[in-house]
């Protein structure tokens, strides 16, 4: 008896034994085939998308344009300017006569706006004193956008009993413009502009009678005395 007991005490130790056995392979086939992408996992990481590439930064914006102080800018009135009915602070506007370049570039194009003031007006007295009369520009428009400007001032003066004298900041040549415009209008402006100052100066105070006077359609160069920043 204690023979067959000890028999199926062995019998049931070594089917214990061939249980374990099989568990701890199956869980080490199971964590093996784990670890291991199969062919569906490789062709998934085969077709991922790519990442998106960088975009490159935008290229900085072109320099504006500076025009510097000092500049002669020739203008075209739009209308006249007496000094009998002017007052001080009176607008008055223009146009640009020239392409203003920077660097080789149109800075300022032909035909832009200009927009003025009167400085100083006063009209002849009947027995005495003189005419006076000065302008200046105060505002620049250029492709749309506009820029507060300063500007050396142009003027002229009329004395009493016949005597003319004139007093131009603006240079010769804008003083000669101011005789052509007289003589026939745009035509006579060009044709003036090149008269030059001697016989600008007697010519001009002669305008308007005992009054100065600044016609339409006339050439009067101003100076910028301040820089400006014109966008492209």
């Amino acid at each position: 008896m204690n023979k067959r007991w000890a028999a199926v005490v062995m019998a049931v130790m070594f089917g214990l034994a061939a249980g374990c056995g099989k568990n701890g392979n199956s869980s080490t086939d199971n964590s093996q085939s784990g670890s291991q992408p199969g062919p569906a996992d490789q062709t998934t990481a085969q077709h991922q998308p790519a990442p998106a590439p960088v975009p490159e930064p935008p290229p900085p914006p072109p320099k504006p344009f500076v025009v510097p102080a000092g500049t002669e800018l020739p203008v075209i009135l739009s209308s006249t300017i007496n000094s009998r009915t002017a007052n001080p602070g009176d607008e008055f506007e223009g146009s640009v006569a020239i392409d203003i370049l920077v660097d080789g570039e149109v800075a300022i194009p032909k035909g832009s706006h200009v927009t003025g003031a009167v400085v100083n007006a006063k009209k002849q007295g009947k027995f005495k004193g003189e005419a006076t009369l000065s302008v200046k520009l105060t505002r620049l428009e250029v492709r749309g956008q506009g820029y507060a400007i300063a500007s050396s001032a142009y003027g002229g003066t009329e004395k009493g009993k016949g005597k003319r004298t004139a007093a131009v900041t603006g240079g010769g040549a804008a003083v000669g413009a101011l005789i052509g415009g007289l003589a026939g209008g745009g035509k006579g402006a060009a044709i003036g502009a090149g008269i030059g100052a001697g016989g600008g100066l007697a010519a001009s105070g002669a305008t308007g009678g005992k009054n100065v006077e600044f016609p339409a359609e006339s050439r009067i160069t101003f100076k910028l005395t301040e820089s400006v920043t014109i966008e492209r």
